[in-house]
């Protein structure tokens, strides 16, 4: 069979060759190299420009790390003002700036914040131009809220929405201590101690710094963190449980006597720590918009009131000091008596009638008083009512305290002292009072308030707290026995104005007080009246010192029959509270008329 012929190759063929298939392949080498050296010559030398914008697509994001905040603490550990989850609502304007206006609608209507603030970080841009990578939409907004609000942007089509940590104040009791906390606004504190021990609570805030391309963070790129320093706690003395029930007991009275307004401070009386600073009005710390502006602050220390008839436990006590009269002092007190520029009435009409110096504390005579009180040497009282911290600030830590008014020693005149000695042309607020009462339980020593435990360092550089309490010796030992003596027969159902402050099983030791008020219109007396109450107990071996003050009562009332009760229930409490158990000795039974 014959065999089938294959073509020839033509001799001297380059088909196949491998220097053929070489020389082709470095050829193709040096288009791609070419094409690649002519992009990176645009790129880098012709058009950086495009080079930077997208780079700027893979840009650097700052994110700012919230630092926790401090809690506020009462004396037992307990919140009276702490931190809970929470989130802040964030934006990428590089992935919003499209549907910035759809998106600033839906979170306006869901997180109550403003179209046109949000619309604006939605499209925000950084320094050169490049739309920014993060915003801030909503801070501090509850875990629950936020996440939905995310999650039902995600489902609308909505991108660069997102979540980051940001604690969320709370105030756990509402009301209770609020006008002494304060509050937080969107960024700052704005009142209290959350504003005054801000330095302390807040902490500082951390960052981080990191890399993203198209939304993402790039795994390897830039990526730097300065952790947060989270807040330091502050501690109180006030007590939570007898500040609740203080504050009960103050709107009851408030409400009762149909009055403006009312405080109650509680103070130990070995310490000078305050238990409970109540105010009624107050709040809810929690919504404080939703209270009138008046009602914010803390009456208790930033109004001034005359003090009346309290004011004469620091008259008559300073009196037997300075060796003029004793509890026993015989006086024979007129039904009116004229002085220089005035005529001075008691509260009650009456001929002469002969009152030891007990009868006048008991009886709570202006006359009385103001004769035994002539005994003083010029200038001796006021001394010694500046001894008793009146006209100074106690400095317990809260912003916006008052002084208070002692008139000047240029303007101290006989005429002035006759008034000053029962309670009128002088000016204090609830705490000064507190201490100045608080000395007579104390044995005559004044020992300074305290709010803050340890020692805490306040927005104005002043170091405050019970590490720092001063005391001080006003009056004798003897002095301050005998005033605690004349005070118990204030509570006596049989002589005694205040017979309703009695607290059943203890000696109480007190002190009624009913003050004219100078308005603030006219700048005199307009016809309303500050009615108190101020004691302590057991008299004698004192524990608690509460003074109760209520502006304005409409009911008629004074200070035994609207302050005195609402003393007596706080009172009562605390003893409870505390287990204090009584003495067993017999009260006072000093005599009031000769």
């Amino acid at each position: 069979m014959a065999r089938t012929s294959q073509p020839l190759r033509p001799r001297g063929s380059l088909r196949g060759s491998p220097t053929l298939r070489l020389r082709v392949g470095f050829v193709l080498i040096a288009m791609v190299l070419s094409v690649f050296g002519a992009r990176l010559v645009q790129l880098q030398g012709i058009d950086p420009g495009s080079y930077a914008a997208m780079a700027a697509a893979e840009g650097m994001v700052n994110v700012v790390l919230p630092a926790e905040r401090g809690n506020i603490l009462d004396r037992n550990g307990e919140p009276l003002a702490d931190s809970i989850d929470g989130l802040m609502v964030v934006a990428d304007p590089y992935m919003t700036v499209d549907q910035a206006p759809e998106i600033a609608k839906f979170l306006a209507q869901r997180l109550n914040v403003d179209y046109f603030t949000t619309l604006q970080r939605l499209r925000a841009r950084t320094a050169n131009g490049d739309y920014s990578r993060f915003q801030y939409i909503a801070r501090r907004v509850p875990s629950t809220l936020a996440s939905d609000v995310v999650t039902a942007a995600a489902k609308r089509g909505f991108e660069g929405i997102a979540t980051r940590r940001d604690p969320v104040r709370d105030y756990p009791a509402a009301d209770v201590a609020a006008n002494l906390i304060g509050f937080l606004g969107t960024d700052e504190p704005l009142a209290g101690l959350e504003r005054t021990f801000n330095k302390q609570l807040a902490g500082r805030d951390g960052s981080a710094r990191y890399e993203v391309g198209a939304g993402n963070v790039i795994p390897l790129g830039q990526n730097t963190v300065t952790d947060a320093v989270n807040g330091t706690d502050l501690h109180t003395t006030i007590d939570r449980d007898l500040q609740w029930y203080t504050q009960r007991v103050m709107r009851q009275t408030v409400e009762d006597a149909q009055a403006d307004s009312g405080v109650a401070v509680i103070m130990d009386s070995k310490t000078g720590e305050l238990l409970a600073l109540a105010d009624y009005p107050t709040f809810d710390a929690n919504a404080p918009l939703e209270s009138p502006k008046k009602d914010l602050g803390s009456r208790a220390m930033q109004d001034v009131y005359e003090p009346g008839s309290v004011e004469k436990v620091l008259t008559l006590s300073a009196l037997i000091d300075a060796g003029k009269v004793t509890d026993r002092t015989k006086l024979r007190v007129p039904g009116s008596l004229s002085r220089q520029d005035r005529v001075i009435h008691d509260w009650w009409a009456h001929g002469l009638i002969h009152l030891t110096l007990a009868g006048v504390v008991a009886q709570s005579s202006n006359i009385g008083t103001v004769l035994a009180t002539d005994k003083f040497k010029p200038g001796q009282l006021r001394s010694y009512l500046s001894k008793f911290g009146l006209g100074q600030k106690t400095n317990v830590g809260v912003r916006g305290e008052t002084s208070g008014l002692l008139p000047d020693p240029s303007q101290w005149t006989h005429q002035t002292q006759d008034r000053v000695a029962f309670g009128q042309s002088v000016s204090v607020n609830a705490v000064q009072m507190t201490a100045a009462i608080n000395t007579i339980a104390n044995s005559g020593v004044r020992v300074s308030p305290s709010l803050i435990e340890g020692t805490a360092t306040t927005a104005d550089g002043d170091v405050v707290g019970t590490d720092t309490t001063t005391t001080r010796r006003v009056v004798s030992e003897d002095a301050a026995h005998q005033m605690m003596l004349m005070m118990e027969r204030v509570i006596d159902p049989e002589v005694g104005v205040a017979p309703g402050a009695a607290v059943p099983g203890y000696r109480v030791a007190g002190k009624t007080g009913t003050a004219q008020r100078v308005g603030a219109q006219c700048g005199c007396y307009d016809g309303t009246f500050t009615v108190s109450f101020a004691g302590f107990a057991p008299a004698d071996d004192p524990r608690f010192t509460i003074y109760v003050v209520v502006q304005n009562p409409r009911n008629g009332g004074g200070g035994g029959s609207v302050a005195g009760p609402a003393f007596a229930k706080m009172m009562s409490y605390a003893l409870r509270r505390y287990a204090v158990p009584p003495t067993g000795t017999r009260p006072s039974r000093l005599p009031i008329v000769w």
